[in-house]
């Protein structure tokens, strides 16, 4: 073979390989950047375009125009003194109180999307009679169609950690500023939306098998990382320093649903595993995720809040 014609076949794979290692150059910051997010998803990333028009998932926060003014108090009776101000008004009654901080969030996969109109719903530490545990995250369906999921989160105040229960609503309200990863960036939900009573599902932060989910886009969301990393708490030493919004604030006064007690069910049993507990596993829970979907239940409907909001507290 000459050598023109070698030369001529070594310059194509020789612009492959650099292109292929630029691109995991790439990759490889983004997974650093954005905790929860996987090789897959960081490619996703990487090959968004810069200009991508209108946030497609901003449909997941409540209107401005409903919720008055920022820091405004959204309940109608006095919030207790034993509470954060902004946690007693924006989220239910506290469910759990520890004396402790609960562990960082540790890194892990999202095991692919089962099927279209699952909700993810992100891990959480909770507290049971041997300390913190690990609740796996978990595809949920939800208890209706336009159901989105506000997780529960971690506050600190008056030297104790409560936690305040998630819930389901047409919204996304206040949780907490805690950067739970697959979407959950800390405020809003960027992992997909409801349009037409389907769910469109973004490739970016979820892990979606197009043979089975049908609805997809990818946009690539301006997220904003924790300033205290991967904590799992908001307030308090090295905790989440972070503010409700206006719109977290419109969410609170919509009508809302209480976590299923399929969700209850699920944190209960990973309560009686040894390997979830931080004194077990050092913050590495032996099942970070559920690869098996949790069902809707039947008859759980959204409503008011006793006190000028939604539901009157989550199940236990």
């Amino acid at each position: 073979m000459k050598s023109s014609t070698r030369l001529a076949l070594c310059l194509p794979l020789a612009l492959v390989a650099v292109l292929c290692l630029a691109g995991s150059n790439v990759n490889g910051s983004l997974l650093k950047l954005v905790p929860g997010l996987t090789a897959v998803q960081a490619a996703g990333q990487a090959q968004a375009p810069p200009d991508q028009g209108p946030d497609p998932a901003a449909v997941n926060q409540a209107p401005d125009s409903s919720a008055g003014p920022a820091g405004q108090s959204y309940t109608t009776e006095a919030p207790p003194t034993d509470q954060n101000p902004d946690d007693a008004s924006y989220a239910d009654q506290p469910t759990a109180t520890a004396t402790e901080a609960p562990p960082p969030l540790p890194d892990y996969a999202q095991p692919p999307a089962p099927g279209d109109g699952y909700i993810w719903t992100p891990g959480y530490w909770a507290w049971g009679p041997y300390g913190y545990y690990w609740v796996p995250g978990v595809w949920v369906e939800p208890p209706y169609a336009g159901g989105l999921w506000t997780p529960g989160y971690w506050g600190f105040y008056g030297a104790r950690y409560m936690w305040y229960p998630g819930h389901w609503g047409s919204h996304i309200g206040w949780y907490g500023g805690i950067n739970y990863g697959f979407g959950y960036v800390g405020f809003g939900y960027e992992g997909g939306y409801w349009n037409g009573g389907h769910f469109f599902y973004n490739r970016v932060y979820n892990n979606i098998n197009g043979r089975v989910v049908h609805n997809m886009y990818s946009y690539r969301a301006n997220v904003r990382v924790n300033p205290a990393g991967r904590s799992s708490y908001r307030g308090g030493p090295n905790g989440v320093v972070s503010r409700p919004r206006p719109q977290e604030g419109a969410a609170y006064r919509e009508p809302t649903a209480p976590r299923m007690n399929t969700q209850a069910q699920h944190e209960q049993n990973y309560g009686q595993v040894r390997g979830q507990y931080a004194s077990e596993n050092h913050g590495r829970p032996a099942t970070p995720a559920e690869s098996r979907p949790l069902r809707a239940e039947p008859n759980v409907k959204p409503q008011q809040r006793s006190g000028g909001g939604g539901h009157s507290g989550g199940r236990r």
